[in-house]
């Protein structure tokens, strides 16, 4: 097997597994940079992930290609609004931010999973009919060597996700709108000041957060998934964390860690096609992206500042 043929089977792999954990660290960063910790993202993502699936299997036989599309708006819909939950308490009720956090993703899992079993009699949905399927990307897959690796046998979510990652970046760092989510998350007194709701900046914060989380959730289930259940979301809301802070808060960043984790993901199911990892025993490749995780936030993150008022809820008035 030469290196452009292990490269054509890594990264795909690699993209089908980093796209979940990119959408929803970039909603990590948006909710964060405002100045609101959002642990919830593993629950943001366990609605987004139930609403597609249940959304593909009630009106996928009908809507046919566009199903899997809007299973994906359903889910960002439904992930904004249960980011509210999060938002009104963290941010009008002052709560404390990382206890409604795990709230919020005790609550996810327990309502989808009470409502699955009422409509189905078990912990279980159906296969969804109408999944996302890999494609050649026209004309780009047609690029010497780089079209073969990148931009053949993928899904379009995949580069969605990375596209998300540099319009984040553009919004964060080049409009008025991304200064006015930094500023609240740095110095909400000097933005109050300056005439900037904080407020409501940070309740769009999160809920940029919970469209996102919801979308990473939905491309979960509609490409690896393909139905829901209690371990459909199993840990990659935290691996998505873990990506924010590796990222350092930065949607490039974040992408960067996200591509590495899923890297790490991916082990699992290609480790055996390639000659370094085939003699390895397969349950060490399963618990490879949650080592690679504390590994890269202990020993190789470097100094991580979050935003100064990342996590301190703002008393109007106060100083």
């Amino acid at each position: 097997m030469d290196f452009l043929q292990i490269l054509s089977i890594i990264v795909p792999a690699t993209l089908v597994y980093a796209a979940p954990l990119i959408l929803t660290a970039l909603g990590g960063v948006f909710s964060e940079r405002s100045g609101v910790v959002n642990i919830g993202l593993e629950g943001l993502m366990i609605v987004g992930a139930f609403t597609s699936v249940l959304f593909n299997l009630f009106f996928g036989h009908d809507l046919g290609a566009a199903a899997p599309w809007l299973s994906l708006l359903a889910a960002m819909i439904a992930g904004a609004l249960f980011s509210l939950i999060h938002a009104v308490a963290a941010i009008s009720f002052r709560a404390d931010q990382t206890v409604t956090g795990v709230a919020i993703n005790m609550l996810a899992l327990g309502a989808t999973l009470f409502i699955v079993k009422l409509i189905y009699g078990k912990a279980q949905t159906d296969k969804i009919p109408e999944p996302f399927y890999k494609t050649n990307i026209p004309g780009l897959s047609d690029i010497p060597v780089l079209g073969k690796v990148f931009f053949s046998d993928v899904y379009y979510t995949s580069i969605l996700a990375i596209v998300l990652a540099f319009v984040s970046w553009f919004i964060l760092f080049k409009t008025p709108f991304g200064l006015r989510i930094r500023s609240v998350g740095e110095h909400p007194l000097a933005a109050d000041t300056m005439g900037i709701n904080v407020y409501k900046m940070r309740y769009i914060g999160v809920m940029i957060s919970g469209l996102l989380g919801g979308l990473g959730g939905g491309v979960y289930a509609s490409t690896i998934a393909l139905d829901f259940t209690h371990s459909t979301i199993s840990g990659q809301g935290f691996i998505a964390l873990a990506a924010l802070v590796f990222g350092k808060w930065h949607p490039i960043g974040a992408l960067g860690a996200a591509l590495f984790f899923g890297f790490a993901q991916s082990l699992s199911i290609i480790g055996s096609l390639l000659p370094l990892f085939k003699d390895i025993p397969n349950v060490y490749m399963l618990i490879a992206p949650y080592v690679l995780t504390i590994l890269a936030l202990t020993g190789f993150i470097g100094r991580a500042d979050a935003p100064k008022a990342n996590g301190v809820p703002y008393i109007k008035g106060k100083r």
